[in-house]
């Protein structure tokens, strides 16, 4: 399924994933900047840090209140913040797109 991922600059990176697998790992597979992983996905870094788009914010669970305090030591945290490695592939996330934050590259 496709994942666009958006950088700062605006350049799109779009990549594919396999259902079950977590949006940062689709990331870092296909080695779009910005989305680092340093912990694995192990919720212990922030540095999958990444914007929901608007109108793909709706289709996701809300933040456990461990993602919350991880995202509220981020650069620029907004509503729309999430870390991706908490986000699973799921046929309704099917198109995604996450704006990666300047902070991140």
């Amino acid at each position: 399924m496709r994942v666009t991922f958006i950088d700062p600059a605006g350049q799109t990176h779009a990549v594919t994933g396999e259902p079950g697998e977590s949006i940062m790992r689709c990331a870092t597979h296909h080695l779009v900047p910005g989305i680092v992983g340093e912990c694995g996905g192990a919720m212990a870094c922030a540095t999958c840090h990444g914007y929901i788009a608007e109108d793909w914010a709706g289709k996701l669970a809300a933040p456990s209140a461990q993602e919350r305090e991880m995202l509220s030591g981020c650069i620029d945290v907004r509503p729309n913040s999430r870390l991706t490695c908490q986000i699973r592939l799921t046929e309704e996330l099917g198109g995604i797109v996450i704006e990666v934050p300047e902070s991140q590259t």
